[in-house]
């Protein structure tokens, strides 16, 4: 039974974290990211660490993105033909990244299979998971510091969209 919802996780996951980059539509495309959250959320679920899928949904899926859908909204994004000019640039930047994520797996699945799928580095996967002691020990110990600075980038981000929408209004 677990074996088939990671598939159906995954594919949920896959399928609409591409609907999600292709979809022109910012509000749609958010929508698609929400979907592709709980997908991960599954994913947490599957691996007996409830906690971590249900701040995953609450923080994540929840509060940060109707803050997105409120930056998205506010921006009122129309077609600008400045930005259409660059297109094929931009694809053309899309196709190489593309190009060197797949290059990447592909060295990350030599490795795994060079060392029959063991790694040294790895932790015991039982004293990591599902206990809130040592997820808050290790967020406000090990990882304060990126968990501050992903919150002050959100915090910029924001007042930058408020700012660039007031701009425009006036």
């Amino acid at each position: 039974m677990h074996e088939i919802l990671f598939y159906l996780f995954a594919l949920i996951a896959v399928a609409s974290g591409v609907a999600m980059v292709l979809h022109r539509n910012p509000v749609y495309s958010a929508i698609f990211l929400i979907v592709t959250l709980f997908a991960f959320a599954g994913f947490f679920v599957l691996l007996n660490a409830p906690f971590v899928a249900a701040v995953h949904v609450i923080v994540y899926a929840g509060a940060i993105m109707v803050l997105f859908l409120f930056v998205i909204m506010l921006l009122n994004l129309k077609r600008d033909p400045a930005r259409e000019a660059g297109k094929v640039t931009r694809r053309a930047i899309g196709v190489i990244l593309v190009l060197a994520f797949i290059v990447e797996l592909g060295a990350l699945l030599f490795a795994a299979t060079a060392n029959n799928g063991v790694s040294n580095n790895i932790p015991n996967a039982n004293s990591l998971v599902g206990s809130t002691e040592v997820i808050g020990r290790s967020l406000f110990t090990t990882y304060l510091f990126p968990f501050e600075v992903a919150s002050i980038l959100l915090l910029v981000g924001m007042v930058g969209a408020i700012v660039l929408a007031k701009r425009k209004l006036e």
